[in-house]
């Protein structure tokens, strides 16, 4: 049963994040407002969970994990507002594409920092991801799509991949935690730089409220805890493969919520980075299939 729980958590915590965009396309504010008013809000509710909780603190009993985690926040926060501007230039379907090439920066750089094996696979799932792109951004800039966009999308998977970089060096800790400090860290970024740009005040329109606290309590706060409690009960396989479900559901979602379509070179280009990641990261030739 607790299995059963976990993969309904995870699931649903990856149709959360799959919806961000949709959401918000509901709030009338900057994409930086946004992001500001997301990871307040997110942050507010896992540091309650967190308390609740009672698990023991390692913020501050290690230097390096402190640091990572600090700095993985600081990307996390930069890759949000690449990301939620790109949504309003691009669309939600295209951004979301363009932002889930992070985890192959990912992969492709892991041989340079953490010292594996660049196997064939994986240089095939990136050329791939590279065919996909360059077939989803051709046709974007095509149809009239500004370079600040395909900028900010290309800006929000290298700061994604610098996320998961740090997070990765930050050591194996507990997942709601770094989830809690990266959140909180996040929202001192882009409170700063709300601050130097506009000073901190953000006009909030009566209509804006519900989808904000959507995207805050639900999609951010609830669907980090979902994840990041769930992860530890499933195997690492089983992960792997759903995390592709984000992408997937968030184009779709944006098909059948906001209308947006996609020319037949946009789907074979969302075929080859989707197929392409997911090939590159689950091929493993000899792995032992269980029943």
């Amino acid at each position: 049963m607790k299995v059963k729980a976990a993969y309904i958590k995870h699931i649903a915590s990856l149709l959360m994040f799959g919806m961000n965009g949709i959401v918000a396309s509901f709030i009338s504010l900057s994409s930086y407002e946004i992001v500001l008013t997301r990871t307040f809000i997110g942050s507010a509710l896992l540091i309650a969970i967190f308390a609740l909780s009672r698990q023991k603190l390692h913020f501050f009993k290690d230097r390096k994990y402190t640091l990572c985690l600090i700095a993985s926040g600081i990307a996390m926060g930069m890759s949000w507002m690449f990301l939620y501007e790109a949504y309003t230039q691009l669309g939600v379907g295209v951004a979301s594409l363009a932002y889930y090439c992070g985890p192959v920066i990912v992969m492709i750089s892991a041989p340079l920092l953490f010292r594996e094996k660049l196997t064939w696979a994986k240089a095939a799932a990136f050329l791939a991801v590279l065919a996909g792109m360059y077939c989803v951004n051709m046709q974007a800039s095509g149809g009239g799509s500004s370079a600040w966009g395909l900028f900010c999308g290309a800006m929000s998977a290298l700061t994604y991949a610098i996320m998961v970089i740090f997070n990765k060096k930050a050591g194996g800790k507990s997942g709601l935690e770094n989830s809690m400090w990266q959140l909180l860290t996040a929202f001192l970024t882009v409170a700063a730089f709300v601050v130097i740009k506009q000073g901190f005040v953000i006009n909030i329109e009566p209509g804006d409220w519900i989808p904000i606290l959507i995207l805050g309590i639900i999609n951010t706060g609830v669907g980090c805890y979902f994840y990041f409690s769930s992860i530890g009960k499933l195997p690492i396989q089983t992960v792997a493969v759903c995390g592709y479900l984000e992408a997937l559901s968030a184009v779709v979602f944006s098909a059948a919520f906001l209308r947006e379509r996609m020319t037949l070179i946009q789907i074979a280009g969302a075929v080859l980075i989707i197929g392409g990641a997911a090939f590159g990261e689950l091929y493993c030739p000899g792995r032992i299939k269980h029943a």
